[in-house]
């Protein structure tokens, strides 16, 4: 069990040292690894009084120097460990995102280094590839993130049931970007931006990512049709009949990490752009896989996660 944070009178988040020391018992419980050549015998910590302070470590397999930072998110980076860790950790705490204008407020950086940061940090968030497919009960379907429909609530619904009837994508959305989920019941959630939602794409995804002994749950939209064939069972419930739950068969499991994403998209960010939708979709899917967690568990987790990625600043833009 990971041990509880405190942002108040933690040494961890006020002094690089400390934050420095603990992130090297995360990444090597067993001793320090060189990340150039994979050396664990004969790696040993530089005393010199250049050195000492920064933690620097020498493989004498490669003959290369090191620290804990080499090969994760924090590789070059000219924010102290301590600031890194602050901002794991309320990043992971907070339920629906938190912005990186409050981030610069309350760890005193750049706006444009907090808004860095936050996308270093989602980016540690994303599940590693060739993950285990979702099983059991997976439920599956489509949301739209993006600029507000004109129109009255009543229009919009009647407009929405109609398209889904006829199996189309619901209108209006042009300036919106889709999103499709696959969430397993009590398990876990994988989001991806969409760029048409056809029945190839929709149904690539399901194949992709969801075992073919898993039961299968969508509302009425066609391009859901012949799912049955491929999967243990498909079941179907019409939304534009007014019918929302028929015993098992549901989809407001999906539906309710919908309403979170999108409380956290339009309540804290306000806009996200296609470009960088993906990395938000890895956040709340995390938070969402990490929910039974307590909230030092789940940063520990996502620390484990900076390891093996990088993500430079060109690269956002």
């Amino acid at each position: 069990m990971a041990e509880e944070f405190s942002l108040l009178g933690d040494a961890r988040f006020t002094d690089p040292v400390a934050a420095a020391e603990y992130l090297e018992g995360i990444r090597w419980p067993d001793g320090p690894v060189c990340p150039h050549c994979g050396e664990t015998e004969r790696c040993n910590r530089l005393m010199g009084k250049a050195t000492a302070h920064r933690r620097v470590f020498k493989c004498y397999g490669c003959r290369k120097q090191f620290t804990v930072t080499v090969g994760t998110i924090f590789e070059s980076s000219h924010v102290p460990l301590n600031t890194w860790l602050a901002a794991f950790y309320l990043l992971c705490s907070s339920k629906k995102g938190m912005s990186a204008h409050q981030l610069h407020r309350m760890l005193d950086v750049t706006y444009k280094t907090a808004w860095f940061m936050f996308h270093r940090i989602r980016e540690a968030m994303k599940e590693p590839a060739f993950t285990d497919r979702l099983t059991g009960t997976v439920e599956a379907d489509e949301t739209y993130i993006g600029g507000k429909r004109r129109g009255g609530r009543h229009a919009k619904r009647e407009q929405d049931r109609e398209a889904e009837l006829r199996g189309r994508p619901k209108p209006g959305t042009g300036n919106k970007t889709a999103v499709f989920t696959l969430v397993e019941r009590d398990g876990r959630a994988r989001s991806f931006r969409m760029a048409n939602v056809t029945a190839q794409n929709l149904k690539g995804a399901v194949r992709a990512h969801v075992d073919s002994d898993a039961r299968i749950m969508t509302d009425g939209l066609a391009s859901y049709q012949g799912l049955g064939r491929e999967f243990a069972s498909h079941d179907v419930i019409e939304h534009h009949r007014g019918e929302y739950v028929r015993g098992s068969v549901h989809t407001q499991t999906v539906e309710s990490y919908f309403a979170t994403l999108k409380r956290g998209v339009n309540g804290v960010y306000h806009h996200v752009s296609r470009a960088h939708l993906d990395r938000y979709l890895a956040e709340f899917d995390f938070r969402y896989n990490e929910r039974h967690v307590t909230d030092s568990q789940r940063t520990v987790t996502a620390l484990q996660g900076a390891e093996g990625k990088r993500l430079k600043y060109r690269e956002t833009r």
